[in-house]
């Protein structure tokens, strides 16, 4: 069996694991939320507008951006306490965490480390810029 063909294999097995499962789940029952949707779409609607006043290099209106960034933290506030949201967050970050352990495994082996041992450190980012070393 060749990399690629084990590769796919290892796909089918991450969208056959629960945290996927969920985090699938979760997905879809976030975009069938009209309200939810509704309140994404004025928060993204309200931040493109306050970056549009924030950009102004004349005539810009401190009360007015002071007022739509407290609107903005409002709607967030609102979004994030959603149900379907809050259950999303927490299946996105499992979902996250088991990606990221494949890769890092991925990572290891790629640099030589037994593929049977090998035990990414919890704190790895994935990001071979900021690592002070496997060992």
């Amino acid at each position: 069996m060749t990399v690629i063909e084990l590769t796919r294999e290892l796909g089918k097995a991450i969208q056959a694991d629960p945290r996927y499962i969920k985090y699938s789940a979760a997905r879809s029952a976030n975009d069938a939320d009209e309200e939810l949707q509704r309140l994404i779409g004025e928060f993204n609607m309200q931040r493109m507008n306050l970056n549009r006043e924030m950009s102004k290099t004349e005539g810009k209106d401190q009360d007015k951006i002071a007022s739509m960034n407290l609107s903005i933290r409002e709607l967030y506030g609102q979004i994030m306490s959603n149900p379907h949201m809050a259950d999303f967050n927490d299946a996105k970050t499992d979902f996250d965490d088991m990606i990221l352990e494949v890769q890092n495994i991925i990572t290891l082996c790629a640099n030589g480390e037994d593929p049977a041992t090998c035990e990414p450190k919890s704190n790895c980012t994935g990001s071979c810029a900021t690592c002070g070393g496997c060992h």
